[in-house]
């Protein structure tokens, strides 16, 4: 059995590192599109369980929606706990392989998948790592066994992951897959969206939001000065007065 994992923390706080550019509805909705992109591609691929893991009820929602079984955290104690969590449940129920992936990368596509899974279908033991673009995280990881090695992210996973593997005789693998290596953190990341993920959920809702204009420069500030009024006040006083 080869199993992937999605873990997701929260929807209504999600993305704080894209408050500037985006209110707080806008945040929360291009999460639940992104989560449905990626469980989307999931689902048709070769896979014999998909999971998702949280302990938020509209993410459950969601995992329904696609015939994804939710495991549910006691607490949200972050990605890496997570993961290890999904990782612990596969070897629990059996799983030969292990893949997983965060919510966030709606480009991800079935081929990357599906060469990802077959990486791990074809030998044992087996440690497959996709980093993301800046190259510090990891935005996917197959193992066989499940396992194999403990996963922690967090920049720079991808290099520590590399390191933990070898340390325990994993020759491992390295794939470069631009669909999965983006996800959507910052400003930069909404714009990669815009040009390359026309073709998904997350894409065509971005581009109903004015995104270029809001990063018109000095446009973040005006927009946090706008939901703050005493903050921006404070802001532009300080700014103008004279240092003695």
């Amino acid at each position: 059995m080869i199993v992937a994992a999605v873990p997701v923390k929260d929807l209504v706080n999600a993305k704080q590192r894209l408050v500037r550019v985006l209110e707080p509805e806008e945040r929360a909705e291009l999460a639940r599109a992104m989560l449905r992109d990626v469980l989307k591609v999931l689902t048709a691929a070769r896979l014999d369980r998909v999971w998702v893991v949280t302990r938020e009820a509209g993410v459950t929602v969601i995992a329904r929606e696609f015939g994804v079984e939710a495991l549910s955290e006691a607490e949200n104690r972050g990605h890496t706990a997570a993961v290890a969590l999904a990782q612990a449940t596969a070897e629990q129920r059996g799983a030969r392989a292990f893949l997983t992936v965060p919510g966030d990368v709606p480009c991800v596509s079935a081929d990357e998948i599906e060469a990802l899974r077959a990486l791990v279908a074809e030998r044992a033991p087996a440690a497959v790592l996709v980093p993301s673009r800046s190259g510090l995280g990891t935005n996917g990881v197959a193992l066989t066994p499940p396992a194999a090695m403990p996963l922690t992210f967090g920049e720079p996973s991808f290099e520590n992951h590399l390191a933990a593997a070898r340390r325990r005789g994993l020759a491992p693998r390295v794939l470069s897959l631009p669909g999965l290596s983006l996800d959507i953190d910052n400003a930069d990341d909404l714009l990669a969206l815009l040009r390359e993920g026309a073709h998904t959920e997350s894409g065509r809702l971005l581009a109903r939001w004015p995104i270029a204009a809001r990063l018109a420069p000095d446009e973040p500030e005006r927009r946090l000065g706008r939901r703050n009024p005493v903050l921006w006040e404070v802001s532009e006083g300080a700014a103008e007065t004279p240092s003695d």
